[in-house]
């Protein structure tokens, strides 16, 4: 009995050595490593470099008075549509009381130098009409007069300008009346009523009443590097990507480059300008952030394959094209215009070629 059980227990102690050796070498063996193919595709191919910045109106104007005071009415609010001399404000005038105390002076003399002309006028002319004097000392006392008269208007003229911004002669308040000077969108209305304005000048920019622009001409403004603006040039085409707009893609053509660049975190950019081609009923916000894709070159409908199934052997660039179930060869190529993702295949590929592509 006892034998029997060491008989059974080395029979089974076998057994578990070659069960074990016997999964041990299935384990090592090295499955067959199975690739996956891809073929050729048409697409288009379009290199390009990136330039950031924003859209905004070809045509924007800040509005400013001509004159210094308060604002007492605002007639219009952003997104207004106007046109060209639509009123947008209208300015109380606060006198300077030195100018209007010397206007109110200058009254007062010419005043009375009129009052003295008018009285040698009629005395010279009551003498003329009994021929007691010559007709040439009379008519200078006339334009004697004339002259004091013309000075008295001109001084009430002043004193009015000073005090409400209009004369008597223009028959309206033109410089105390802010009006536009184009059609368009108001954009901005930085003021409210009852704020001081300053008035425009040689010496003073003034103070900015509202901002107007054209909103039916938009233009992309934005900055290349360096190291890429050799690459650009003017005619060139842009493909806007709006970061508001998702939806849409905006095309641009390149008009203008900056023929110098400023320093930026290190780097110099160059300025870039940009005509945007709006479709119809389309509107575009001022101010919008965008990025423009500008168009280096480009190639439709050509034959192309990704980058990442060619492979080098110095100056030759080949593929590994299926000739039979997972059985491969070499085969020369020759490759044209590359966007960092796919390349143009010239020469060597068709369509229904079979390139070698990953391990399944």
């Amino acid at each position: 009995m006892k034998t029997t059980l060491k008989i059974v227990a080395a029979v089974v102690v076998v057994a578990i050595f070659v069960g074990t050796i016997f999964y041990l070498y299935e384990k090592s063996q090295a499955k067959p490593v199975v690739y996956s193919t891809v073929g050729p595709q048409k697409t288009d191919i379009i290199k390009k470099t990136v330039a950031t910045g924003s859209v905004v109106p070809r045509k924007e104007i800040e509005i400013k008075p001509k004159v210094s005071g308060i604002i007492e009415e605002i007639f219009v609010e952003p997104g207004d549509m106007i046109k060209k001399d639509a009123l947008i404000a209208r300015v109380k005038i606060i006198p300077d009381m030195i100018n209007l105390n010397n206007a109110e002076s200058r009254v007062k003399r010419s005043e009375i130098q009129l009052e003295e002309a008018r009285k040698n006028y009629l005395r010279y002319k009551e003498l003329f009409e009994k021929s007691v004097v010559p007709e040439a000392e009379y008519l200078g006392y006339e334009i004697a007069f004339r002259t004091a008269k013309e000075e008295v208007d001109a001084a009430e003229d002043n004193l009015q300008l000073i005090r409400e911004g209009a004369t008597k002669k223009a028959g309206q308040v033109t410089n105390t009346l802010i009006r536009s000077t184009i059609s368009g969108m108001v954009l901005a209305v930085p003021v409210e009523e009852g704020n001081s304005v300053i008035e425009s000048n040689t010496f003073n920019d003034g103070t900015t009443i509202a901002t107007v622009a054209d909103m039916s001409e938009m233009i992309f403004e934005g900055k290349v590097d360096e190291s890429e603006v050799g690459k650009i040039r003017e005619g060139m085409e842009l493909i806007l990507s709006i970061g508001a707009i998702d939806a849409d893609k905006f095309t641009a053509t390149l008009e203008r480059i900056a023929p110098k660049g400023v320093s930026e975190n290190g780097a110099i950019q160059f300025e870039i300008r940009a005509d945007v081609v709006l479709k119809e009923n389309q509107f575009i916000r001022a101010g919008y952030s965008a990025n423009a894709d500008i168009v280096l070159e480009r190639r439709d409908s050509v034959l192309a394959i990704s980058e990442n199934l060619l492979h080098f052997d110095g100056d030759t660039t080949f593929v590994e094209i299926e000739t039979a179930p997972q059985t491969y060869e070499k085969r020369v190529i020759k490759t044209g215009l590359s966007d960092g993702l796919m390349i143009e295949v010239l020469e060597g590929l068709s369509m229904s070629d079979k390139i070698k592509a990953a391990a399944q």
